[in-house]
């Protein structure tokens, strides 16, 4: 998708990434992983990468080895998490960056289900997020990069909500330190995505499920990692990289992509009534070629009908690049909503316990324009 702008601004790309030391953090999900590769196949001079994922650290490392090889750079990977005192000892230690991209994310509208886990997607999505700007502004950095999301556009789930919460405090920390950051879609198979669950469940000889009322937009995990690194390189303070609409990336519904995906492999759908029929019938239809699909509408919080990468109220760069927008953001932000919010987290995590409504109020304070869709119903309760 992004081949006639990468081409145009390669030399560009190259000679930052020739001379620049990167830290990657969240590096061994599905983006950070892409990111990584697109960095270290153009020779940084060192190239870090922090995850708490110690085994997707591994297999980063042997796809890199086994496709890119080597570089005479510094290249080094730590099992360590971003908000931890071993973190700010190795910032310390390497004596800082040049450019800092944090991939690190709690993704998941699954995550909706409790306040515990919500709670600890606030910090990754949004505490860490200001702890490790301020590290990569004391370590001299030229620039810093977060993901963000599409679902942060007029957002509908708390997920969503987090990220543009969290781009808020980019705005603000924007003045002192250049940032950048990107939205996009879907990455087509990411790990713990729909779409890698297809994979997981045709390995298994398992039904698939799929919503047949929703569509999202789809970028492959190449693309994801060019979409970031070029923001990181080539946006200005304050842009928001997203992918323009065109033949390429257009609205698909779950429940199409899992008739191709199973077709591609030689089987037919064969579309079930329920659960406990897929489940039931898996091994007599899978012997004979069909694959046993439960396709419905869905009914689970947090879930939006489509996707948008920018709101009405956000003023818009679609000339500068060919299949890139940018949303140029003025620093606007708000500091004593800002300060209500740290000040509230704080409050409520020095209580033994805490409850989601005192969550969804603070996040309707902050994003008066908020929907939250609260159903009852969860991820984790389908198949």
């Amino acid at each position: 998708m992004f081949d006639s702008d990468i081409q145009r601004h390669e030399a560009e790309l190259s000679a930052l990434v020739r001379g620049g030391r990167f830290l990657v953090i969240g590096g061994a999900g599905s983006i950070g992983q892409a990111v990584t590769c697109e960095i270290f196949k153009r020779k940084p001079r060192a190239l870090h990468v922090v995850d708490i994922s110690e085994n997707n650290m591994v297999e980063l490392v042997r796809d890199i080895r086994s496709t890119l090889g080597y570089i005479d750079g510094d290249f080094r990977t730590f099992a360590i998490d971003c908000g931890s005192r071993e973190f700010s000892a190795l910032m310390a230690a390497e004596r800082g960056y040049d450019y800092v991209l944090n991939l690190s994310a709690l993704k998941h509208v699954r995550s909706e289900k409790d306040p515990f886990t919500l709670m600890r997607m606030i910090d990754v999505n949004v505490l860490n997020t200001i702890s490790t700007i301020a590290q990569a502004r004391t370590g001299g950095a030229r620039k810093y990069f977060c993901v963000s999301t599409d679902k942060a556009a007029n957002p509908v789930n708390m997920m969503g909500a987090s990220k543009r919460i969290m781009e808020m405090f980019l705005m603000r920390a924007s003045e002192t330190l250049p940032i950048s950051t990107a939205r996009f879609a879907n990455v087509a198979f990411s790990d713990g995505s729909l779409l890698h669950g297809f994979n997981q469940r045709f390995a298994k000889r398992q039904p698939i499920s799929a919503p047949n009322d929703v569509r999202r937009y789809f970028v492959t995990p190449q693309e994801s990692g060019e979409l970031c690194l070029s923001s990181c390189l080539l946006g200005d303070n304050r842009d928001i990289f997203f992918p323009k609409l065109s033949e390429q990336l257009d609205l698909t519904r779950f429940s199409d992509i899992a008739v191709r995906y199973l077709q591609s492999l030689g089987f037919e759908p064969f579309e079930c009534a329920s659960e406990d029929e897929a489940r039931e019938r898996a091994t007599e239809l899978i012997a004979t070629k069909r694959w046993p699909v439960y396709f419905f509408a869905s009914d689970t919080t947090g879930e939006k009908d489509f996707e948008e990468f920018y709101t009405g109220r956000e003023t818009l760069d679609m000339q500068r690049f060919d299949s890139i927008g940018v949303i140029k953001s003025a620093p606007e932000y708000d500091t004593e909503k800002l300060g209500h919010f740290l000040g509230t987290i704080e409050r409520l995590r020095s209580q033994p316990i805490w409850g989601k409504p005192d969550l969804v109020e603070l996040f309707s304070y902050m994003i008066p324009e908020f929907q939250h869709k609260e159903t009852g119903k969860y991820l984790d309760g389908r198949m």
